[in-house]
């Protein structure tokens, strides 16, 4: 008789991984040794059998609302589906990264561009991951107006993820930001409505109330520090869960 396998806390999860932390020290562009680092962390965990998926924010290139916010001409519905074209860069490298780590994947964009990815249809993404091969989302929502966070909450519903993983550089959710204040204190566990109220910036307010609505707890880690999502994927209590 074989042994039983690793203890699994969930079998299907969203990462949710920003373009931001693609960009590793130099704050812009891909760094290659972080994209290396991601990739590695997600064989860990496909390695166990947990099935993944990938929401990629566009961040580290282009931020629609921050083509707004800081007057550099462009309208606001123009911006964002730039920034959807700059995930579409972050998902391609980290294919391109989880390949030549021997795990088959695959990018579905929600803005058809049939010769670099699949179109977004949600039976195909659910086979894709039946048959372990890692399905990264890229082009947000394809709707001007919601953020990455909202289109992880809502590729989160449609494939019946067990939960969402949030990964920062930090450990979790503080009271302020660690980096800048070294007193801050960092929750263990909070409420959907602790976040909203208390108006901590883990995700944005509709991706908070999406995930309040349909019960889907969220686990906010460091994901930068090797092992992590592995002790996430095993229900090892680390960084903050936001749940009911």
């Amino acid at each position: 008789m074989s042994a039983a396998g690793p203890k699994l806390e969930y079998k299907r999860i969203l990462l949710k991984v920003s373009g931001e932390a693609l960009a590793g020290e130099s704050k812009c562009g891909i760094d290659p040794g972080v994209v290396s680092f991601v990739s590695e962390e997600i064989k860990s965990v496909t390695d166990l059998g947990v099935e993944v998926a990938v929401v990629i924010g566009g961040g580290n290139i282009f931020r629609g609302f921050s083509s707004t916010s800081k007057g550099l001409g462009i309208e606001r519905s123009q911006g964002d589906y730039m920034g959807m074209l700059a995930t579409v860069i972050n998902a391609l490298a980290l294919q391109s990264s989880l390949e030549e780590n021997g795990i088959i994947s695959r990018v579905q964009t929600a803005i058809a561009m049939q010769q670099v990815a699949e179109p977004y249809i949600r039976r195909r993404a659910l086979r894709h991951l039946e048959k372990k091969r890692v399905v990264i989302f890229a082009g947000g929502t394809g709707n001007p107006y919601f953020t990455t966070d909202t289109a992880a909450s809502l590729r989160a519903m449609e494939i019946h993820a067990d939960v969402i993983l949030k990964a920062t550089r930090i450990e979790g959710v503080y009271n302020d930001d660690p980096l800048k204040n070294k007193d801050a204190v960092k929750f263990d566990a909070l409420s959907y409505i602790d976040v909203l109220n208390k108006n901590l910036k883990v995700m944005d307010s509709t991706s908070i109330s999406l995930c309040m609505d349909n019960h889907l707890p969220i686990i906010v880690f460091n994901l930068l520090k090797k092992g992590n999502l592995h002790k996430v994927a095993s229900g090892e209590p680390i960084g903050t869960i936001i749940k009911m």
